[in-house]
């Protein structure tokens, strides 16, 4: 069989709801904001009892996403945010309701795990924040650095980084061998043979080496001097500057320019999002309520200018959090929706519709 398509669930009329979701349901919209449809289907008969269980359907752009009646039910007893915001959707994004899912709507299915859902996302959005400012502000250079530059040569009481030292003494890493000391993590003695006649290996082989390199040398010679090897420094600066080219290589242009437009060094709109999601998580857990379209639209189109500098937004956010961990602890709302309420419903509709 072929895969469902949004064509095929208005074709074989199998919507259950349909709603505007998005900016436009926030009401923080542009003139040139898309329009995001949101949308509930049952499948046919055949494909239910059969093995072609379809969880979902959306366009190439997930501008346009409908979840199977089954998929739906299942994310709302996660308190996911995208079910629950379908179903407090102002009246005006309301598109279609089949009169067998009108019941989910007059329901209240939220609960203090709200708490995780929104308001622990837009935590995970507050720390995505804080590390493009960093990447901004301290952009890592095009090449990765080398075991070189985690290497120390002990002298007296201190330490000299290894490549300033094989600088002061006119040698090569190339003509170095390096021996494990025993019992003593990442340090090694460091012997020299300008000669090349002992093959040593150098500190590294090469510069795209990840470790020091280690060499054979004659029992009973003298090291020249202990070497340490910062491995931990290493690998932190390896995975840091793999998670910068990722960045470089996947961020979206458009608002990357953006966010360098108003020079406040932050996704504008993504942290306008973080803060509304903070706002609404508080409505949940302190008055039971799930409002949508947000009255501080204002303040909130605002952020998305970048009007704020990186600080205080970031204060604003701690704000809301802590807010969020207090209202938390009084809140009168179920730990976790009604399994047993939503799994009803979701017979009932299918009971009925087949």
């Amino acid at each position: 069989m072929q895969h469902l398509t949004i064509q095929d669930l208005k074709s074989q009329k199998l919507l259950l709801f349909e709603c505007i979701s998005g900016s436009r349901a926030y009401g923080t919209n542009l003139p040139s904001s898309d329009t995001d449809i949101k949308g509930v289907f049952i499948l046919p008969k055949s494909d239910f009892y059969g093995l072609d269980y379809t969880p979902q359907v959306n366009d190439e752009k997930s501008d346009q996403v409908y979840y199977e009646i089954g998929r739906f039910a299942e994310l709302l007893t996660k308190s996911n945010p995208n079910i629950l915001e379908m179903l407090a959707a102002p009246p005006d994004c309301i598109l279609y309701c089949h009169p067998l899912f009108e019941p989910f709507l007059k329901e209240n299915f939220l609960s203090k795990q709200c708490k995780e859902t929104f308001a622990g996302f837009a935590f995970a959005q507050v720390k995505k924040a804080r590390g493009l400012n960093k990447k901004i502000n301290k952009p890592m250079p095009p090449e990765r650095k080398t075991p070189l530059d985690f290497c120390y040569i002990a002298i007296k009481q201190g330490a000299m980084p290894v490549q300033k030292w094989l600088e002061k003494q006119g040698w090569r890493q190339e003509d170095c061998g390096l021996v494990v000391i025993s019992n003593m993590r990442d340090l090694y003695g460091l012997f020299h043979d300008p000669t090349g006649k002992m093959g040593f290996s150098g500190i590294i082989r090469k510069e795209t080496a990840n470790e020091v390199a280690l060499s054979s040398v004659p029992k009973g010679t003298e090291p020249v001097a202990l070497l340490s090897f910062n491995k931990d420094a290493y690998s932190m600066h390896c995975r840091d500057y793999k998670e910068y080219q990722e960045w470089l290589d996947n961020r979206n242009e458009e608002r990357y320019e953006n966010t360098i437009a108003h020079g406040k060094n932050y996704d504008a709109k993504n942290m306008m999002h973080t803060i509304r999601l903070l706002e609404t998580a508080l409505d949940i857990l302190e008055h039971g309520v799930l409002q949508v379209r947000r009255p501080n639209r204002e303040q909130l189109l605002e952020i998305r200018k970048g009007a704020y500098e990186y600080d205080a937004l970031m204060a604003l956010a701690e704000e809301k959090l802590a807010r969020i961990d207090v209202v938390f602890a009084s809140s009168t709302l179920p730990e976790l929706p009604n399994r047993a309420q939503i799994e009803q419903l979701l017979v009932e509709i299918r009971e009925k519709w087949y």
